[in-house]
């Protein structure tokens, strides 16, 4: 099997400038995944691309590791705030496989902005998926601390509120088991590709419970965060990339 790892960073980012580059922990962001990317590309003969519009981000991927592919350049519909990520996989997976002259089996996105992933984290997803005949694709979650059928409300748009979802739970132990979506990775079959889907979540869709603390950048003080954490060598598990 042939695999495609995927760096997605385009270079316009609101929440946190320059994000995807920002020094956290002594490195570039986009650094930790890379090396892990790496890493698994030797284990597992994987390609890895970076998709980007920035010179800048390509410049720096390459001080990092000159063997990531950067020779991709991402099309500037595809570098809106609007543009979907699926989109932006989708054009850069077509290119590598022409370029290489490879369908690849399967392909591993990376999130830039959630580094908090291991090895075994993706090797585990990937076995998780290929064993699973039926399933398309897989992506990482985490346990959420809200449940919408025990404590989170929505407005229905009449003045008064109700449960996001109908259920008589009365404890968050009893109601079913809900995620939050941490953004670390995604993997996907090439069969995936073939429906033409417009969103990661369909009806042959499975996850991976990250068993450690994983969560992504959005907000400058996730940064602060994450780096308090790194520094100090506050994670619960081990960290070395």
């Amino acid at each position: 099997m042939r695999g495609l790892i995927t760096l997605c960073a385009r270079g316009g980012s609101k929440g946190i400038p320059g994000k995807n580059i920002k020094m956290l922990n002594g490195k570039p962001l986009i650094g930790y995944s890379i090396e892990v990317a790496m890493e698994f590309a030797n284990l597992y003969q994987c390609d890895v691309i970076l998709s980007t519009d920035s010179e800048i981000i390509k410049n720096v991927v390459k001080e990092i590791n000159s063997k990531v592919d950067v020779s991709y350049v991402r099309p500037d519909f595809l570098a809106t705030d609007t543009a979907g990520k699926l989109d932006a996989i989708k054009d850069v997976k077509k290119y590598a496989e022409d370029k290489n002259t490879i369908s690849y089996d399967y392909l591993i996105d990376l999130d830039v902005t959630s580094p908090l992933r291991t090895i075994d984290d993706l090797k585990i997803s990937l076995d998780k998926l290929i064993e699973n005949e039926e399933a398309l694709n897989l992506f990482s979650v985490s346990p959420a601390n809200r449940n919408p059928y025990f404590n989170m409300v929505e407005d229905k748009g009449t003045g008064f509120i109700e449960l996001c979802k109908k259920g008589e739970f009365l404890t968050r132990q009893s109601a079913p088991k809900v995620y939050d979506l941490n953004a670390s990775f995604y993997i996907y079959k090439k069969e995936f590709f073939n429906k033409e889907t417009k969103t990661v979540i369909t009806g042959n869709t499975i996850v991976y419970e990250v068993p450690h603390l994983c969560f992504d950048l959005d907000h400058p003080i996730d940064f602060e965060f994450m780096d308090f954490l790194l520094s100090n060598q506050k994670l619960d598990f081990p960290f070395n990339y």
